[in-house]
């Protein structure tokens, strides 16, 4: 038995999600489906984080356990022969048979996207959140310094969530216009349910004026989700890579 991890690129814009839901189309599903063909085993598949139905990831990582004789480096040319073109994976290798992509991760990196001009937003449509209003960008950077460190990130969970602990430490939080699309670029050691998309939900009402930068801080206090800013839509956000 050996376990292999791998890098793996999708878009998601097709799929209800990564996890494995009872019928739906899911990311989870197609790499599974790929490896059984390749291997003839069905075996559960570890992953670093669950991606929503409309989420996009640059480096999600994976694992899975195989006594198939295909050498760990070129499991990800094998399974690219047979997934579907909006699966990709980028890289395999051996890990250690304890190895666990989400338990064992020490820092995780988001991106969301919003696309602000109204020319092109017919091809950027599932890849940001097409935005075209007026935002005081400086304001909304402002705002994210209030966010880095370790808090108490309620405010930012979606209800449905099972956790328990909702402290985490953010480590990068930063907002740069990047010629048409507002890029916020997110790191830290773990995200609860939907965190992201509330926090750029919760970003742009202060770009709107609703809201000054410092209410960041009182939303973070009050520990309670209906004090934050709706939550964006998916299809702007990618997981982009998973440090151990």
């Amino acid at each position: 038995m050996q376990r292999i991890k791998m890098i793996v690129q999708y878009d998601g814009s097709q799929y209800h999600g990564f996890q494995l839901q009872a019928n739906a189309h899911t990311v989870q599903a197609a790499l599974q489906d790929a490896i059984s063909k390749l291997s003839g085993e069905r075996r559960p598949l570890l992953f670093a984080g669950r991606t929503d139905a409309g989420v996009h990831a640059v480096g999600q990582v994976i694992a899975c356990d195989t006594n198939a004789g295909i050498p760990p480096e070129r499991w990800a040319t094998a399974l690219n022969s047979v997934l579907p073109d909006d699966i990709r994976v980028l890289h395999s290798q051996p890990a250690a048979l304890d190895f666990h992509p989400r338990f064992q991760a020490v820092c995780k990196h988001y991106t969301y996207k919003i696309y602000r001009s109204p020319l092109g937003a017919v091809f950027n449509r599932h890849y940001a959140w097409c935005n075209f209003e007026a935002l005081d960008v400086r304001a909304m950077q402002e705002a994210c310094g209030y966010l880095l460190g370790r808090n108490n990130f309620k405010s930012f969970c979606a209800s449905g969530s099972s956790v328990k602990n909702f402290t985490r430490t953010m480590s990068r939080c930063e907002l740069q216009q990047e010629g048409d699309y507002l890029c916020l670029q997110l790191s830290a050691d773990g995200f609860l349910y939907h965190m992201v998309r509330i926090i750029m939900g919760t970003l742009v009402e202060i770009g709107r004026g609703r809201w000054e930068p410092g209410q960041m801080a009182s939303i973070i206090a009050q520990q309670d989700r209906k004090y934050a800013g709706p939550t964006a839509p998916p299809q702007g956000l990618y997981m982009v890579r998973v440090d151990y």
